[in-house]
């Protein structure tokens, strides 16, 4: 699974780090000083470095919980985000973090422990109910079954109901949750596109019957669900593509249990959008032409009208209060 396992040497005794070693005991141990020598250096080449990625089991230091970037998240009032890893296990194309990291490499911060002193300080400080995402930085849930996220984090949200905590992901790695009873305030938030943008865009993703199978079934169990169709990439059977996308999903689910669902369009820094054109310069999806404002770049042809229309046909299956678009 990973073509070595790096460890910052302070770390070489954590409980998580020696149970996440024993289960790859064919896999080579690098000891380093701190994670930053492995994932900042220069001369970096993210697209081959997602060929064969290493682990990196780090500690996370500084400030740990983050305000949510604007336009984040379902709630109008105060959004957070904290990060427990970063990057992903998928390919997806279009996303930011190839743009945002020099390295493909997993960073995961072990030390839990000081997570939790931080959100606990961050919930006593906050004067209303917050929202905390996880899936910022990485895919809340495909990494589970080595990181043991959900086994550490739910209980702490489980004591602390006037905390929303938000799982978003990509991943059919639904079983731990399923061992818990549901959360009040934990959300599983699927991101979706349309199939066709799924095949072109979208490498080692589940394919979609199978995340609407663990979304079902994470229903049935009581657990809240929400679903993220983005980002939404202009193209010229979108809207047919978006519409059966839709007709697909909402005859699986139970639409009335659905705790929110959100629409957004490829977007993204504009200095991000440079540096992965420069790593995929033969890719598709970059020889479109796209339009730059406010330092944000997105596709042409997409926008208010595309968004909109998308909207209307969505509408057909949701109630107005369920629907948020996100920013």
């Amino acid at each position: 699974m990973f073509s070595a396992i790096y460890i910052e040497q302070a770390l070489q005794a954590h409980p998580r780090v020696r149970e996440i070693c024993q289960r790859y005991p064919q896999v080579p141990v690098i000891t380093c000083s701190h994670y930053g020598e492995v994932f900042n250096r220069k001369a970096q080449n993210f697209r081959l470095q997602k060929q064969a990625p290493a682990l990196i089991l780090a500690q996370k230091q500084g400030e740990m919980v983050l305000p949510a970037p604007a336009g984040y998240g379902f709630e109008q009032g105060s959004g957070f985000y904290f990060s427990h890893m970063l990057n992903c296990l998928y390919d997806c194309r279009y996303c930011f973090l190839q743009g945002m990291y020099r390295s493909a490499h997993y960073v995961l911060f072990v030390n839990y422990e000081d997570f939790r002193e931080q959100l606990l300080a961050h919930f006593q400080s906050q004067q209303s109910a917050s929202v905390y995402y996880s899936g910022y930085d990485c895919d809340s849930l495909a990494f589970e079954p080595v990181s043991r996220f959900c086994d550490y984090f739910l209980p702490l949200f489980a004591e602390h109901p006037q905390a929303t905590l938000e799982l978003r992901s990509k991943s059919t790695q639904v079983r731990k949750l399923l061992e818990y009873e549901p959360l009040d305030n934990c959300i599983v938030a699927m991101s979706l596109a349309s199939e066709a943008s799924a095949a072109r865009w979208e490498a080692k993703v589940p394919a979609l019957g199978k995340r609407l199978d663990a979304l079902q079934r994470l229903q049935q169990a009581g657990w809240k669900v929400a679903l993220r169709f983005e980002p939404v990439i202009a193209g010229d059977r979108i809207i047919e593509e978006y519409q059966q996308l839709f007709r697909t999903v909402f005859e699986k689910l139970d639409v009335d249990a659905l705790h929110s669902v959100s629409l957004g369009e490829f977007r993204m820094p504009s200095g991000f959008y440079k540096q992965i054109v420069r790593l995929y310069p033969d890719e598709a999806l970059f020889a479109k032409p796209v339009q730059t404002e406010q330092g944000m770049t997105a596709l042409a042809g997409g926008g208010e009208t595309l968004i909109r229309e998308l909207e209307s046909r969505l509408h057909d299956f949701i109630q107005p209060h369920q629907y948020y678009r996100c920013a």
